[in-house]
């Protein structure tokens, strides 16, 4: 690892980093990886503040996926997919949502369940 890259955040999904000699923010969430200058980040974090999850896995329920929420990464014909969770999760790599420690409900584990 490069000396001038320092750990900002870090999740189960993803990671933030800073490299001082670029004066880049790189963003590495699942398969996504994102470079970020500091105003660009800002306009991300703040794009993420602003984003209604809700509203969006409401409105696109009837999609075949289970990833309903789009974010729109510069470019018109490239948006990105993800879940409430995952939301979640970029927010708190973000430092938008503070990540506490959460109960999973019976709804959030995705098992089948078989009854003999």
């Amino acid at each position: 690892m490069c000396p001038s890259i320092k750990v900002l955040q870090q999740s189960k999904n993803g990671i933030l980093t800073f490299c001082n000699h670029s004066k880049l923010f790189q963003l590495v969430f699942n398969n996504l990886c994102f470079e970020f200058y500091e105003w660009e980040l800002e306009a991300f974090r703040k794009h993420l503040c602003e984003l209604d999850v809700n509203y969006w896995e409401k409105t696109i329920a009837y999609a075949p996926t289970h990833r309903k929420v789009p974010i729109s990464v510069g470019n018109k014909c490239f948006v990105i997919l993800l879940d409430g969770r995952e939301v979640d999760e970029l927010k708190g790599l973000l430092k938008i949502k503070k990540q506490g420690l959460k109960f999973l409900a019976a709804k959030d584990i995705a098992y089948k369940f078989i009854e003999n």
